[in-house]
């Protein structure tokens, strides 16, 4: 910690208090009233609280052990009742890990509550079949973590654990079952007591939170360098850590090790440091498929050096020089891509490549019409190029251009307009303020060298223009042709202008935010007795959330209605993809 800036330590201290607080309540919401935990005195209670607030005014949360109620984890309790003093989005609503002698109810009553108000959606998702009998061990595993497992977490863990024996696991790139591998050797010495799947579960666990943490202090780092305005991309981080895409980044899911190297990799490239940024990229390539749009990034770097070298260098070898590159980067970003379609090509197009499958998956590759290596030849194999990601997402996904523009998909339009319109926003703001840079693809700053404008901190500088082309054309991609819900963790994990964008609304119309230098008292108004406003500027404007602004109450609520609601609805397998 002390090779740390104290902006880096409060970000990462936020960072890791989410990451907690995230797995917490998908435990406590994971649907099951018979589980019980062993950690006693661990309470929640949902009741006004003068003390120990922490997220908003009306939201508290604290920790504290109780005396009563042992349970496996003794004494996790929650309660819920209004109250009368406050009103919010959800009025009175305040969370507190602390004793409650009254209206308390322990974990599976609570887990009970919500299989009551939330019925277990029985999803017709992957669901392969557990090869290894289960031990007491394993079976208090799958009840503490089986929530991270939901929806595609299930293809990721299968993989791991068995490799790619079906086709349509091939839509999901080997980056993250890697780490997760990884993470299981370094629980080699539980692995006589816990089995395979549980360390699995654990490595998830374990190393999304970790890799989300990085990922925000990475996205710190970045803005600090491309926004040249350390508040803004201090309040950025912050509210990374309450991302909206929050479930994935904690789930089984590859989001969180893309938004880390994704991150990286662009805080290496405005470091100038281009082997190390093309070297992250690639991987990031290897984790998820819009990882191969990071490419223009490298592009349009070495594009913007030769037009800042013409009046020094000769043209013909400037350009000579810069195709060159050009082709270097594009062939070292999408090489993990092509390496993983020749291993398809090689387990599905040559003859004899048929490995032995335990008998419970051939028989659900037969019950649910699976196409296993060595059955028949697919179609795609005969394809130029041969490519089966591109056939899995046809034919497995029903992706392709406007293909999910039906009636009944409205609902998942209507998931995804926040970050839609949030990027729309950002780009409309941007372009408007920046004509003439947008026209000449951020190659040229003005129109009259000699007339150079003074530069623009925050999010109005002239780097983050091939920021907000990538999240524009990431928008743009996902709203035409894959299904839209998606978009939320797509933009959340892949770009950072879905966090810069917000931090400059907050800096801009948020006049709490904009008086902090001068008139700090201000921020102490509401804050509980004997309590300092904290230094964390999200945490500020909860703690005055009455007199915050309706933009500031627009972004707020948006991040954290989206950051718990999808831990309710994906931990209970409901439709949050």
């Amino acid at each position: 910690m002390g090779l740390l800036d104290p902006s880096q330590k409060e970000v990462l201290k936020f960072a890791v208090s989410c990451r907690i607080l995230t797995l917490v309540l998908q435990v406590s919401l994971e649907p099951s009233p018979k589980r019980a935990l062993a950690m006693p005195g661990l309470q929640v209670s949902l009741e006004p609280s003068p003390k120990r607030a922490l997220a908003m005014p009306e939201l508290q949360v604290s920790l504290e052990p109780s005396p009563k109620r042992a349970l496996a984890m003794p004494g996790l309790q929650v309660s819920l009742e209004p109250s009368p003093k406050r009103a919010l989005a959800m009025p009175g609503l305040q969370v507190s890990l602390e004793p409650s002698p009254k209206r308390a109810l322990a974990m599976p009553e609570l887990q009970a509550l919500f299989n009551i108000i939330i019925p277990d959606h029985h999803a017709d998702a992957f669901s392969p079949p557990r090869l290894a009998p289960s031990g007491s061990v394993d079976q208090l595993v799958e009840a503490l973590l089986g929530g991270l497992s939901r929806w595609d977490a299930e293809h990721f863990l299968f993989i791991a654990e068995h490799g790619y024996l079906y086709e349509h696991n091939f839509a999901f790139f080997p980056g993250f079952p890697l780490a997760l591998l990884m993470g299981t050797e370094l629980l080699r010495p539980l692995q006589g007591l816990l089995s395979e799947r549980s360390c699995l579960l654990v490595s998830v666990a374990l190393l999304n939170s970790l890799f989300s943490v990085l990922a925000a202090v990475a996205l710190h780092d970045l803005g600090c360098l491309v926004l040249h305005c350390p508040r803004q991309a201090f309040c950025a981080a912050l509210l990374f850590c309450l991302s909206p895409a929050n479930v994935f980044l904690a789930a089984g899911y590859s989001e969180a090790l893309f938004a880390f190297l994704t991150f990286s990799a662009m805080g290496q490239l405005e470091r100038g440091r281009g082997w190390a940024s093309g070297l992250l990229f690639a991987l990031a390539a290897g984790v998820r498929s819009n990882g191969l749009v990071s490419v223009g990034f490298l592009l349009h770097s070495q594009c913007r050096g030769f037009c800042s070298s013409l009046v020094v260098l000769d043209p013909l070898k400037g350009l000579v020089k810069l195709m060159a590159s050009l082709c270097l980067s594009v062939l070292t970003v999408s090489l993990p891509f092509a390496l993983f379609q020749y291993y398809a090509y090689t387990q599905f197009c040559f003859p004899g490549s048929a490995h032995a499958i335990p008998e419970p998956l051939l028989r659900l590759a037969s019950d649910r019409g699976y196409r296993l290596a060595g059955d028949y030849e697919p179609p795609w194999c005969s394809r130029a190029p041969p490519l089966i990601y591109s056939y899995i997402q046809d034919v497995y996904w029903n992706v392709g251009l406007l293909r999910y523009y039906e009636l009944r998909q409205v609902p998942n339009f209507l998931l995804a307009t926040p970050v839609t319109v949030l990027v729309v926003w950002a780009t409309w703001t941007y372009v408007t303020a920046h004509p003439w840079l947008c026209l000449t693809l951020g190659l040229q700053r003005t129109k009259d060298r000699e007339s150079l404008e003074k530069p623009h901190p925050g999010f109005l500088s002239a780097k983050v223009f091939v920021y907000l082309v990538h999240a524009a054309a990431l928008l743009a991609f996902g709203g035409l042709c894959m299904h839209v819900q998606v978009l939320t963790r797509l933009l959340g994990s892949s770009t950072p202008i879905t966090y810069w964008f917000p931090a400059y609304l907050l800096q801009d119309r948020e006049p709490l935010l904009r008086c902090v230098d001068t008139a700090p008292q201000k921020l102490l108004e509401n804050s509980p007795p004997g309590q300092k406003a904290p230094r964390n500027c999200v945490m500020k404007l909860l703690y005055n959330w009455k007199t915050c602004s309706p933009v500031t109450k627009c972004i707020l609520v948006y991040f954290l209605t989206y950051w718990l609601l999808g831990l309710i609805m994906h931990c209970n397998f409901l439709p949050w993809t």
